[in-house]
């Protein structure tokens, strides 16, 4: 359900330009734009006036690395004013390399070491569950290469298990991982229990598609693929 107001998707790149002097990010930014957009438009139920509510839904940014295109998101839908864009990375701005959610209004968790945001997800849910909300998403974000870390094999098998439906993770499949999977890495997560759904990851109709899919009773992987070059 879109609840977000702001720019239109065609300001981004106007957003993006403003975030200069990290270039060894910019493919990784890239490859996460329309995901993002996606999610934020019209996935999403969150905006700046509920992102403190307890029913919202949580957004992870996990594959923290490249937060260039998940700033202008956050700047287009009003959560950030874009003025902060002209600053970031530089000393005293709240926008560093890696997003930071004590300082950054709308980002759910603080990124750092890959590998984190898939168990963070599923820690999440379980705790909603505990307060019997059972309505808010928890999406999380990851990179193809960031499923190399065991941590998140121990999270997509506990996720499958206990059904946690509320959890849906997009993977940017780039080709970049090193061990890669037998089947695909729609299989990795499908073997687990997991509702997949695998689709260009450029494709606004074809990510919207995939990511509003039911799967009552499993969790869902939407896996997006991107040119090896983005």
């Amino acid at each position: 359900m879109k609840t977000s107001e702001g720019l239109a998707y065609e300001a981004l790149s106007g957003l993006i330009a403003r975030l200069s002097g990290d270039e060894r990010h910019e493919s990784s930014s890239s490859s996460t734009l329309d995901v993002l957009w996606v999610l934020y438009d019209q996935v999403l139920n969150v905006s700046p006036a509920t992102v403190d509510s307890p029913d919202r839904d949580r957004f992870l940014l996990s594959k923290g690395h490249g937060p260039m295109a998940y700033y202008a998101v956050l700047a287009a839908k009003g959560f950030i004013e874009p003025a902060l864009l002209d600053g970031w990375a530089r000393f005293g701005s709240p926008l560093g390399h890696e997003p930071d959610r004590t300082l950054v209004p709308g980002v759910e968790m603080s990124a750092g070491s890959l590998g984190h945001g898939l168990p963070i997800a599923v820690g999440s849910v379980l705790g909603l569950r505990a307060q019997d909300r059972t309505r808010p998403r928890v999406v999380v974000l990851l990179g193809d290469g960031e499923l190399d870390e065991g941590s998140n094999h121990e999270a997509i098998a506990l996720a499958g298990r206990l059904g946690l439906d509320q959890i849906t993770a997009v993977v940017i499949d780039n080709s970049t991982a090193t061990h890669g999977w037998p089947g695909g890495i729609d299989r990795r997560f499908a073997v687990e229990g997991w509702q997949t759904r695998s689709v260009d990851g450029h494709d606004h109709a074809a990510l919207h598609t995939a990511l509003t899919t039911e799967h009552p009773g499993r969790p869902l992987a939407v896996v997006a693929r991107i040119n090896p070059t983005s």
